[in-house]
């Protein structure tokens, strides 16, 4: 049975539990589990290899039950994984039998033990669960649709940084380690990587960070099938917005989470309830403010090693912001070498509406003269038009910016109708330092019959709405009359 046959036959059986009430990220984390249980146990059978597994949490203990004995087995089996240490404790945190209904879980079990596979290749595995995962995202646009950004995109991003074996990865906020995985895919290719050393050394150069448990679990998971960690999990659940660590990184790749506002909800001594903002507040940081995708643009800015590069994926009010989000895009001209925009085209995305960029930057030494000469824009949206699944982006809709990066040779870089150079004194003479720029006429402001649908527009508008409330707002915190 081949890969697809293999994802297929896997995600018809979580329609049949989406009847019985078990989400489909749930159905994930539950096949997580015994994915891996079956496969501790091929390799204590078909290679001779020690269990990474304690003694009453293994395969063997639950695949020949059933009826009530297999689900208190299983229960007990997951309550004790997850108290395990590295990836055992990373795939199993706060593991839960979803699956009430012995019979189902029973049939899940068969399903798993009916296929051998270690003998899979480890790409193969790979890229079954990341088939799962993107009919997970496809068809839970609300839940881990936020954590998938566009395979195409990531592969062209980690093409043009072009990552090598000797720098260490890092994504503050990695999702299903998708990043993580495709610079492993490229730095495990590069031709220092035929060095044994080199390449032994290689999957210690990744890491990730996430705040949702159970997308860490499945980032672990799918590193694992892809054969890059191994007794230890190289992804962690916490908030990397918390704190630097101490750590530097050479290549930062990252996609943080869409949203304006870092607030909770809490109940009032009244019983009402009410919003408070969460503010960071960090010695590091140059500037305080609420907004998670500028704290997210300073954490990186600050965890890059020097000389190290970054690429960042976005929402256009960090282009455009003001106040914190002017003095952050000043401080990163002058300190950064911001070499690279590449504004993306709406419908990519999970989340109707959004417009967002890669920036790309490079952290320079400190100096007198700022470290942007020049800034580099590439137009992927105007005239574009992409959706989910009609018209969905693919790896060759990216050619043509691949092509005019020039990768490894920026100095030969040329401007076409869509890639434009920026000289610094342009962009600091612009107000507020906006770096929201097009160029590219817009067809469809000429024939009606180009809009996009009217539900994207919709979207747009509310996008627009929602951005032009956060200005009044900030307007009205300057002057003292009203709430931000």
């Amino acid at each position: 049975m081949n890969a697809q046959a293999l994802v297929a036959k896997v995600w018809n059986f979580a329609h049949v539990l989406r009847d019985q009430g078990v989400s489909y990220q749930a159905y994930i984390s539950q096949i997580s589990y015994l994915l891996f249980l079956k496969m501790d146990e091929e390799r204590v059978t078909q290679i001779g290899e020690a269990s990474m597994l304690p003694n009453g949490a293994r395969w063997d203990d639950i695949k020949d039950l059933s009826g009530e004995a297999l689900n208190a087995t299983y229960v007990k089996l997951l309550d004790k994984l997850s108290k395990q240490g590295g990836i055992i404790g990373a795939i199993f945190l706060k593991a839960q039998n979803e699956i009430q209904d012995p019979a189902k879980l029973k049939r899940l079990v068969g399903l798993i033990d009916g296929e051998v596979w270690l003998g899979l290749p480890v790409d193969v595995k790979g890229n079954i669960y990341e088939g799962l995962l993107a009919r997970n995202a496809e068809d839970v646009k609300s839940g881990a649709g936020q954590y998938f950004t566009p395979r195409p995109l990531i592969e062209a991003v980690v093409e043009v940084v072009d990552p090598e074996p000797h720098q260490t990865v890092h994504d503050p906020a990695c999702g299903t380690a998708g990043f993580l995985l495709a610079a492993w895919d490229r730095m495990k290719q590069h031709t220092k990587a035929r060095d044994r050393g080199v390449y032994s050394a290689l999957k210690n150069k990744f890491s990730g960070v996430d705040i949702v448990p159970e997308v860490v679990r499945l980032a672990a998971m799918n590193l694992y099938l892809h054969g890059i960690t191994g007794v230890d999990s190289i992804v962690e659940a916490k908030d990397a917005l918390l704190g630097a660590g101490g750590k530097s990184y050479d290549v930062i790749l990252t996609n943080p989470p869409f949203g304006k506002k870092q607030s909770y909800r809490i109940v009032r001594d009244d019983g009402e309830i009410d919003s408070e903002r969460e503010d960071y507040d960090r010695q590091d940081f140059f500037v305080t403010t609420s907004n998670k995708q500028l704290n997210f643009l300073q954490h990186i800015m600050t965890v890059l090693a020097p000389n190290g590069e970054a690429a960042v994926v976005l929402p256009d009010n960090v282009l455009f912001e003001g106040g914190a989000g002017e003095t952050i895009r000043r401080r990163l001209l002058k300190n950064f070498d911001f070499h690279t925009l590449l504004r993306l085209p709406t419908g990519i995305f999970y989340k109707q509406g959004v417009k967002a960029n890669v920036l790309f930057f490079d952290k320079k030494p400190p100096s007198e003269a700022s470290a942007t000469k020049d800034l580099w824009i590439y137009d992927l949206r105007t005239n574009q038009r992409f959706t989910l699944k009609e018209r969905p982006m693919v790896r060759a809709d990216l050619d043509d910016f691949i092509a005019c990066y020039k990768s490894g040779n920026r100095a030969k870089r040329e401007e076409s109708e869509k890639f434009k150079r920026f000289p610094l004194e342009t962009l600091l003479a612009r107000d507020k330092v906006n770096l929201d720029i097009f160029w590219v006429k817009d067809h469809a402001l000429d024939d009606p019959d180009l809009l996009p649908p009217p539900d994207e527009v919709a979207a747009e508008i509310v996008e627009s709405l929602e951005t032009a409330l956060d200005r009044f707002r900030n307007v009205a915190k300057a002057l003292g009359e009203g709430p931000a």
